[in-house]
């Protein structure tokens, strides 16, 4: 491999990084601005999602400002759990989890009315698709075996 081949690798895998980074912030400052500024109790599933984004945001972004190829390592399996957790609240949303194993017998419902955003979006799908798509980006952003 050439000098330059070896270089746009290296700003192919610090451009999946920064992708994973701003997904993070964004989910992260959209669970803020939704609980801060409009006033929505988050849920308990939610609460645990937080758990899990919320590291990601800074994990993420000095995994990017150093240029860390090694950074999947330990963000991958933050966004695989927080994943799980947004699937598992996505399939409660849905109505495919029957009622006795429903984690919200108090405070906010996990599935009710409040699970939406701007009338049409649910909150749940959007967090499972930022820990999908931090995960996709993570998996990017792995160094290449040497051929």
């Amino acid at each position: 491999m050439t000098d330059n081949a070896i270089a746009a690798g290296g700003n192919d895998r610090w451009l999946y990084l920064f992708i994973a980074w701003i997904v993070a912030v964004a989910a992260s400052l959209g669970a803020l601005f939704i609980g801060e500024v409009v006033g929505q109790a988050p849920c308990s599933l939610c609460w645990h999602q937080r758990a899990f984004m919320f590291p990601l945001a800074v994990l993420l972004a000095v995994a990017s400002f150093r240029s860390d190829s090694g950074a999947w390592l330990y963000a991958l399996p933050l966004a695989a759990i927080g994943a799980a957790i947004a699937g598992f609240h996505s399939l409660l949303y849905a109505g495919l989890i029957p009622e006795g194993i429903q984690p919200c017998s108090q405070g906010p419902s996990c599935a009710g009315a409040g699970m939406i955003i701007l009338s049409m979006l649910p909150l749940p799908y959007l967090s499972l698709a930022a820990f999908v798509a931090i995960a996709i980006a993570l998996l990017g952003s792995r160094t290449k075996a040497a051929s």
